[in-house]
């Protein structure tokens, strides 16, 4: 099939394919957000995201589905009958071990079977949140858009496989897809092995879940931490960073219990793959008050000088809506961007993201 004049070159591709639309944006009670990336180039390594579950997934139709399988678990099968489900057939192995007692069966079913009755429970909570994913992969242009294309596909597929086992996100989904980065020892491509050339994939990534009123629950993998503005002091607020977890950059670090740990390089040694205790959380406590995420290209979340300067612009306009205070943000970014150009640092200009979580 011949091409024409609307197909798009693969860097036209990737921008559009890393840019949400505004009509994305989730509705969650007594939250707005808005978020946007500037390029250093024709397109960029920032990736950015609204994870509107209601509007991407059938979460009426899981439900029902977990809760027609916490009944079917529980009904035994027939003799002779083939398996209808994973229950069934493992029921059939159980029967197949010396020392099988009918409780046996009985009590696997009606743990399997609570087991969809809490993914049903979990999937419910999908109506009133959201996700927030940042993607920052290194360098800029088409490798690193093909990079942080690559998170954003792999994120996506473990996102489903996780709502329909789980009903919510799990810590197995970004151990997964840490792995997914990693540097095989085996060097199975090129890429691989390109250690002169620092082709090595590396990204930093934020997920974080957005509830009602400003609770952010997120893990963080080499991505600077997010910066609260008190809209009462006018200020960015002590979070107590050091209580947050924080992995290395996406491929970097490869948990010590982990199953495949001996396949893969790791940059430092990290005893056991990430649980629950490593995710973080803020609250934004009172009505106006700011959840600044942002890439390095906009803050390296180290300058002290640039984080006032930063603040000042967010007391100029922390009253406005998310969009507008975040098109602030990113021309204060872009206007740094001449100074680099001026003393001969144009190299030094990254790609640039801001996303804005407001309590209305």
């Amino acid at each position: 099939m011949s091409g024409t004049g609307a197909d798009l070159g693969i860097g036209d591709y990737l921008r559009k394919r890393l840019m949400p639309v505004e009509g994305a944006i989730p509705h969650i009670p007594g939250i707005e957000m808005y978020g946007n990336s500037i390029p250093a180039g024709t397109v960029g390594g920032d990736l950015f995201e609204y994870i509107n579950f209601q509007q991407r997934y059938d979460i009426d139709t899981r439900i029902r589905q977990a809760l027609k399988l916490s009944k079917d678990f529980l009904e035994p099968l027939a003799p002779g009958a083939m398996p209808r489900n994973n229950v069934d057939d493992h029921v059939n192995w159980l029967k197949s071990q010396p020392g099988f007692r009918p409780e046996i069966e009985r009590e696997y079913r009606e743990a399997r079977s609570s087991e969809q009755v809490r993914v049903a429970e979990d999937l419910r909570k999908l109506y009133t949140m959201a996700g927030v994913l940042l993607v920052d992969a290194q360098g800029h242009g088409i490798i690193s858009a093909k990079i942080a294309s690559t998170v954003h596909d792999t994120f996506h597929a473990f996102m489903l496989s996780d709502l329909d086992r789980y009903g919510r996100t799990t810590t197995e989904l970004f151990e997964n897809l840490n792995l997914r980065l990693a540097q095989s020892v085996t060097a199975r491509n090129a890429l691989g092995i390109a250690e002169e050339e620092n082709a090595r994939e590396i990204a930093t990534m934020l997920y974080g879940e957005v509830h009602p009123y400003g609770y952010f629950r997120f893990v963080n993998f080499g991505h600077p931490q997010p910066l609260v503005f008190s809209a009462e002091y006018r200020k960015f607020m002590n979070i107590h960073t050091e209580c947050m977890a924080q992995f290395l950059a996406l491929g970097l670090q490869i948990p010590e219990d982990h199953p495949d740990r001996g396949k893969y390089f790791s940059l430092q040694p990290r005893n056991r793959e990430a649980s629950s205790n490593h995710v973080a959380e803020i609250t934004l406590m009172a009505p106006g008050d700011i959840l600044f995420l942002y890439t390095d290209g906009v803050y390296d979340g180290s300058d002290e000088q640039q984080q006032q300067q930063l603040e000042a612009v967010m007391r100029d306009n922390y009253w406005r809506s998310p969009k507008e205070i975040c098109t602030a943000l990113l021309d204060y970014a872009v206007k740094n961007d001449e100074v680099l150009r001026r003393n001969g640092d144009g190299d030094l200009i990254d790609d640039k993201t801001v996303f804005i979580i407001k309590r209305g």
